[in-house]
C-alpha cells in the first residue's frame, strides 16, 4: 500500500494529476496518475477515464482518459478511527446569520408556491497548521468506511478530498441503479424517529428521479425506504433499479439525474436558479459529481460529491448544506449544517 502513496505524494510533489479514490465498504484502492497536466473534457460521456463534474450541468466535466494516465489498485487495511476535536466547533456568528437569511428566503419562496424545496449550502474556511496531504487522505479512509473517499488533483483546478454517502448512478451495460438519499439527523442510538419534514423530503427526491427515469427506461423497480448511517449521520435511502431502453444514452441518464432535488431543488431550473443567484459563493464542484467512466465492459460508477473540502495554500474550504421545504425551521437548518461539516473538520 505505501507504494500507491508514495506514488501520490511524488505526483503531487511533480505538479501532476491524479485522483484516488475507494468505493464503499471496500478494500482496495484505485488511482490514475496522469503523464501531463493538459485539461481533458468528456464530450458525450462516451470516453472511458474518471470524471469530476460541477454542479452547474452547463459547466464542462473534468475527464481523466484512461489511455493518458496509468492505472493503479492496490488494497487496504482499515486502522483505528479519528475522533472530533471539539475545539474545531466554534461558531461563526456572521457566517451564521447570513445562512438564517438565506433559509429564510428559500421559505419566502416555497411559501409563495414558486419552489417546492430547494437545498441551500454554505462554505466554511477553517486555516491550517500543518497540512499533510497523505495523512488527511489516510484520515478520511479510516474514518468513513462506508463512504466513496477520495483525493483528486489537477493544478489548474485545485485539490479536493471528499467522502459521500451518496451514489449518482451506477451502470453496467443496460442496467443501472441510482438511489434517492434525503432527510438527516444526527446518529444518538438505534431508536430512528424520522419526522414530516424528512419523510416528506425523501419522497420529492424518490418521486423526481421516478417521473425522469421512465421515459428512459424499460423497468423501473423502486425499493423499499431505509435508513442509512453516514459518519456521525443518519439519511433516508431508497434505491431505484432499471433498464435503459435501446434509444437512450449515459448521457442522457446523466442528464435527467443531475442535479438531483437531494441537492438542488424543485423544479430543478427554478430552484438552480434560485441556488446560483442567492448562495453567496459559487458552489463549483460541491454537489457535482465523480467516479469511474466506461470502464472495463462498459462499467461506469458515479457518485454526487458531498461530503468535501477543497485545500488551497493552508486554507481548508468545507462545503456543506440542507433541503429547504414548507416544514423547515431555520436554526434546526443551521445546526444541520453544523453537524455536516464534522465529516471533514474531523480529520484536519
Amino acid at each position: 500500500m505505501e507504494l500507491l502513496f508514495n506514488k501520490i505524494e511524488t505526483h503531487y510533489k511533480r505538479n501532476l494529476p491524479f485522483v484516488a479514490y475507494r468505493k464503499p465498504s471496500c478494500e482496495e484502492v484505485s488511482s490514475l496518475f496522469m503523464n501531463t497536466d493538459q485539461l481533458f473534457y468528456t464530450k458525450d460521456f462516451t470516453e472511458s477515464g474518471f470524471i469530476f463534474s460541477p454542479f452547474n450541468s452547463d459547466e464542462n466535466t473534468i475527464l481523466f482518459p484512461m489511455k493518458e494516465a496509468d492505472f493503479i489498485t492496490e488494497k487496504i487495511q482499515i486502522g483505528e478511527r479519528f475522533i472530533l476535536k471539539e475545539s474545531l466547533l466554534n461558531v461563526d456568528e456572521a457566517k451564521k446569520e447570513q445562512h438564517l437569511h438565506l433559509v429564510e428566503k428559500a421559505l419566502g419562496q416555497i411559501n409563495n408556491k414558486v419552489l417546492k424545496k430547494v437545498v441551500v449550502s454554505r462554505n466554511e474556511d477553517i486555516v491550517l497548521e500543518h497540512f499533510n496531504l497523505l495523512i488527511t487522505f489516510k484520515k478520511i479512509l479510516k474514518t468513513h468506511p462506508n463512504a466513496f473517499v477520495y483525493v483528486w488533483f489537477h493544478p489548474k483546478v485545485g485539490l479536493w478530498f471528499g467522502a459521500t454517502p451518496e451514489t449518482l448512478l451506477t451502470i453496467s451495460g443496460q442496467q443501472f441503479e441510482t438511489m434517492s438519499l434525503a432527510g438527516t439527523q444526527v446518529f444518538v442510538d438505534h431508536k430512528v424517529v424520522w419526522k414530516n419534514k424528512e419523510l416528506e423530503e425523501q419522497q420529492l427526491v424518490t418521486n423526481f428521479i421516478e417521473d425522469q427515469l421512465k421515459p428512459l427506461t424499460t423497468k423501473l423497480v423502486t425499493d423499499k425506504t431505509e435508513t442509512v448511517k453516514a459518519g456521525n449521520l443518519l439519511h433516508l435511502k431508497t434505491r431505484v433499479d432499471g433498464a435503459l431502453n435501446s434509444f437512450s444514452s449515459l448521457k442522457e441518464l446523466i442528464r435527467a439525474l443531475h442535479p438531483t432535488p437531494a441537492v438542488c431543488g424543485l423544479p430543478r431550473e427554478k430552484a438552480k436558479l434560485f441556488i446560483n443567484t442567492n448562495e453567496p459563493y459559487k458552489r463549483t464542484f460541491y454537489t457535482g459529481f465523480l467516479g469511474e467512466l466506461n470502464f472495463e465492459n462498459k462499467y461506469s460508477s458515479l457518485f454526487v460529491n458531498l461530503r468535501c473540502m477543497t485545500v488551497d495554500d493552508s486554507i481548508a474550504t468545507i462545503f456543506v448544506g440542507g433541503g429547504i421545504t414548507k416544514e423547515s425551521n431555520e436554526n434546526k437548518e443551521w445546526e444541520e449544517t453544523i453537524a455536516k461539516t464534522k465529516t471533514m473538520k474531523q480529520v484536519l
